[in-house]
Formats: structure tokens, C-alpha cells, sequence
């Protein structure tokens, strides 16, 4: 069976020839019919990233142009905070670059601001049937595809092996209650002396939060863009974790001072949860020889309360002047055997089952994949889209976790200075 792109390429030539016969113009299908897939194009493409990533996608630009030479390609990138002050500004004046790396939890912001290219309008040039269903969803709102993810991480335990060792301790089982978890913990920092803490202060996460959350059928927010939980809710969840803050988990004074490594990342902490695709930053990071994923600790064994995050996508801005040449593009980023061989997991666990295809699962990608699959029975559905402003009630949560541990701020001050600005930012 020819590649999805080499069917698209041919979806794009009879559109040229479509419009040789018809001679219309005008209208979204008049619009597809105009495509001259040998016109040369120049194409903006932003991301966030490093020096790594953008070295990835030079690679993977270079290997698109031996299919698409006419299609050039700009590409520029910058730090997270970076990248979306400068799209706001440029969605303010109608000036997104064509293809931008994207994230669900600006999917309400800009889809209903009418940023962001309806993708069924260029649906003869990118394959979704490579995606499940559940993973499609992450970049939809309101039955519109408006992005596709790159992959996708689940919520992780990271244990750094060597410490565990050199503590005397047994390695933590994964999906433990809290209670037995925050013990395991203990068990590392007496053995240690504090030397190495078991691990961090888990109720800053707001991810932590939403395990909770969804382990008892409920999730962070609703389908209709509000919160999901009431100030005691968080209340509870930020009371739980005084007892880990007391001698058990780093002092919050001291990683403020490692800044911007993390405990984990610093290995002073010999567990911390995150992400499973920060596996190889945290084995650069931490030095350490081995790394072990395991599964969170849960709010009620056998609940569905883990889901597939594939908040990294890939989107078109709905101004773009070529649509059908963007299409293309991102395409190849979310599809292409080639992206998976160059990336492997380092944008996630490749959503589609082509980009799977080209990936090589050795290493820490095998890690992060044996570790998906050993979670698979917890996993559940992926929530409701963002509410819009996410980004920074993800970052406001943090910050009064943070105050908390260095004894800034009391649970209750914490839990009303969260709701307020809860309020000015879904307004």
C-alpha cells in the first residue's frame, strides 16, 4: 500500500487537474481545486524547543524537501514562556506563522478566537485515520480537528536506581496508595540521614491533583470551559501533603536554590512524578546510570485516573495563504516514518501509526514504551478540552504549592489566592 503522503501528493495532483477541467473559483472546494502542488511556497514554522529539537526538525525539513523541493521551509523557536507571548501578539494582528507547534491547553483560546485552520478544509492532504480515536480528540473542540499531536506521555513515577541503592531501600512498587508511597519516601530520607530526600512535594502538580480528581470520576474542568473542583476540594488535596512536607520531601527553600533543575534532575530526590518523556532529560540531568518508571501512586486502586497526554500538537493558522502546502507539511511532521526515526520519543510516544512505524524503540524510548504498555489497563479517557487560560492556572497552581512548602502562604490563604485569580483569568 503506497505511503499516506504519496496518496496525498496524488489527492494533490488531481485537484490540479480538477481545476484545468473545471476552470471554477471561488469556495472552500474552489479554494482545493486551485492547489498547484509543483508552485514554489515559503512556509513560516515555529516551535519551542532546544538546540536539540531544532536540529531534529532541520533534519526533518531536509528530508520533506526530497519529497516536496518546492516547499521551503522557515523555521524558528524559542523557550516555552517565549514562544506563546510572541503568538498572542501575533494573533492579536493576524500574523501566525503558517504551521506552529501547538498545545491543547491553548485549543479553546485560539479555535474560538478563529485562529486556527479547520482541518477538514485541507483533509485531502493529511491522513487522520493513522490516529486513534481518543488521541484525535485532543486537538478537537466542538467536533472541529483544529491540531494533531506530535505523541503522547503518560504521568509517571521516575526512580533513580542508584540513589535507591546506596539508600539501602527496596525500590517503590508502582501503584500504591499515597499513604504507602509518602511511607516509602520516609523510609528513603531517614535512611539517608537527608542526604537524599525520598522525593518531592507532589501536591504542587496540579497533575497530581487531577489523579485524584479523576480516580474519583471527576477531572479538572468541565466540557464547558469551567472549573471542576470547589476551593475544598484543593483545600483537602494541599492539607494531604503537610505530613511529606514536615522532614520527608526536599525543603522547598533548597530547591529554589537548584533552580532550574529539579530535585530529581539535581539528584538530590531519589523519586520524583512527571511526565514519561522527560526520561532522557532526567537521565542527562541527574547523571544517574539507571532510571526506573513505575506507576503513580492512586487515589482508589483500580480506577481509570491515567490518561494519554498528547498536549504537544501541531496546527495551521487560519490565515495561512497556502493551506494545501501547509497541510503537507504538518503532514509529515505528525505522520512521516521519518519523523519517528529522527525524533523517536522525544516529542512523545508517537501518536500516529506511521510516525510509530519509523521509530526505533531502543534505550530510554523502549523504557518509555514498556512503561506505557505495563499502564495500559489505568488508562482512561483523556478529559475535557483546556479551559482557556490554562497555561497559566497550571502555573498559578505551582506557584501557591510553592509558597505553601516555603511557608509563605497558609493552605487556606493558598486556596483563596488560587480561585481568585481562577476567576480573572476565566473572567
Amino acid at each position: 500500500m503506497p505511503a499516506p503522503r504519496t496518496l496525498l501528493a496524488a489527492a494533490a495532483l488531481t485537484a490540479g487537474a480538477a481545476l484545468v477541467l473545471s476552470g471554477c473559483s471561488g469556495g472552500d472546494a474552489d479554494d482545493a481545486a486551485a492547489f498547484d502542488p509543483d508552485e514554489k511556497v515559503t512556509l513560516d514554522f515555529a516551535f519551542w524547543g532546544n538546540d536539540d529539537r531544532a536540529t531534529r526538525y532541520n533534519d526533518l525539513i531536509a528530508a520533506f524537501n526530497e519529497e516536496y523541493p518546492n516547499i521551503t521551509i522557515n523555521s524558528s523557536f524559542t523557550d516555552f514562556p517565549s514562544f506563546w507571548e510572541k503568538r498572542q501578539t501575533e494573533a492579536a494582528g493576524g500574523g501566525l506563522p503558517d504551521v506552529f507547534q501547538f498545545s491543547d491547553s491553548y485549543l479553546r483560546q485560539y479555535a474560538e478566537s478563529g485562529n486556527l485552520l479547520d482541518l477538514a478544509d485541507v483533509s485531502d492532504y493529511i491522513d487522520t485515520t493513522t490516529f486513534e480515536e481518543s488521541l484525535l480528540g485532543t486537538g478537537a473542540l466542538d467536533g472541529v480537528q483544529y491540531s494533531l499531536p506530535t505523541g503522547y506521555s503518560l504521568w509517571a513515577n521516575f526512580v533513580n536506581d542508584d540513589l535507591v541503592a546506596e539508600a539501602g531501600v527496596e525500590a517503590p512498587e508502582g501503584g500504591t496508595s499515597f499513604a504507602d508511597f509518602d511511607e516509602w519516601m520516609a523510609s528513603v530520607t531517614d535512611a539517608t540521614g537527608g542526604a537524599v530526600y525520598g522525593g518531592t512535594d507532589y501536591t504542587q502538580r496540579i497533575q497530581v491533583f487531577e489523579l485524584q480528581l479523576r480516580a474519583n470520576g471527576g477531572n479538572l474542568y468541565t466540557d464547558d470551559g469551567e472549573l471542576g473542583f470547589t476551593e475544598d476540594d484543593l483545600r483537602e488535596f494541599w492539607e494531604s501533603g503537610a505530613e511529606i512536607r514536615d522532614g520527608v520531601t526536599v525543603p522547598q527553600q533548597k530547591l529554589e536554590e537548584l533552580s532550574p533543575k529539579s530535585g530529581f534532575g539535581a539528584a538530590i530526590t531519589a523519586s520524583e512524578m512527571s511526565w514519561s518523556n522527560f526520561l532522557g532529560g532526567y537521565l542527562a540531568d541527574s547523571g544517574a546510570s539507571s532510571i526506573s518508571l513505575v506507576a503513580p501512586p492512586t487515589a482508589k486502586e483500580g480506577s481509570k485516573d491515567l490518561y494519554r497526554q498528547a498536549g504537544l500538537q501541531v496546527a495551521i493558522a487560519a490565515n495561512t495563504e497556502h493551506p494545501e502546502a501547509a497541510a503537507l507539511f504538518l503532514d509529515f511532521v505528525v505522520n512521516s516514518p521519518e519523523a519517528g526515526e529522527i525524533f523517536g520519543t522525544t516529542l512523545g510516544f508517537p501518536a500516529s501509526s506511521s510516525k510509530l512505524e519509523g521509530t526505533t524503540l531502543e534505550g530510554a524510548d523502549k523504557q518509555v514504551a514498556d512503561y506505557i504498555e505495563s499502564a495500559a489497563d489505568r488508562i482512561g479517557d483523556a478529559p475535557p478540552v483546556p479551559v482557556v487560560g490554562y497555561g497559566s492556572l497550571e502555573q498559578a497552581f505551582w506557584d501557591a504549592g510553592k509558597s505553601i512548602g516555603l511557608g509563605v502562604l497558609s493552605v487556606d490563604d493558598a486556596v483563596t489566592q488560587f480561585f481568585a485569580e481562577a476567576d480573572a483569568i476565566l473572567g
